[in-house]
């Protein structure tokens, strides 16, 4: 969840999302941690991403968020890979959401950003936690929370075959 505005004005209703399925070299992805901001117990790991602001187009958003919430800007964005619809209790209100999960390679391992230096919002700041590099291997053999909930074998899929021909509907998830 990224984007002063977002956070600002977001009172229900669709939120449209532009999320990054951020690759390295070693095809290992990127995810965040986050969590209730009162309750750092009850915490998941998430792909890059946030809300579209204003008038801008999704690929824009997706690299304004990664850029926002990792410091990464040296990537090379693709197709849109995913897409699902999903509800989920956050911070005392409801967030009903459509996201589209944008492939995105980096041609360097980078190290995700420390929190310094990043522009989160105020409540990025008291929910997400840090930044790890995923195999596919560990993402299968996790017991974390993962959103989307079926992101192991989706990844696992996209690196045997590459990205599907149209973006995959993934089934809603409502928490």
């Amino acid at each position: 969840m990224s984007g002063e505005a977002a956070e600002d004005t977001y009172r229900g209703g669709l939120r449209r999302v532009a999320r990054v399925v951020l690759l390295d070299p070693q095809d290992r992805i990127l995810l965040l941690h986050g969590h209730e901001p009162d309750d750092p117990g009850d915490d998941w790991w998430f792909t890059p991403g946030g809300g579209v602001e204003g008038d801008e187009t999704r690929e824009r958003a997706a690299l304004r968020e990664l850029a926002e919430e990792t410091g990464i800007t040296e990537v090379e964005l693709g197709p849109v890979l995913w897409r699902r619809r999903c509800s989920f209790p956050f911070a005392g209100r409801r967030w009903d959401q459509d996201e589209w999960y944008y492939l995105a390679r980096t041609e360097r391992a980078l190290a995700p950003a420390g929190r310094e230096g990043l522009a989160l919002t105020e409540l990025e700041r008291r929910s997400v936690a840090g930044a790890r590099w995923w195999t596919c291997q560990e993402l299968t053999r996790s017991h974390e929370t993962v959103y989307p909930t079926r992101l192991a074998g989706l990844l696992r899929r996209l690196l045997d075959e590459g990205p599907p021909p149209s973006p995959e509907i993934l089934d809603t998830e409502i928490v």
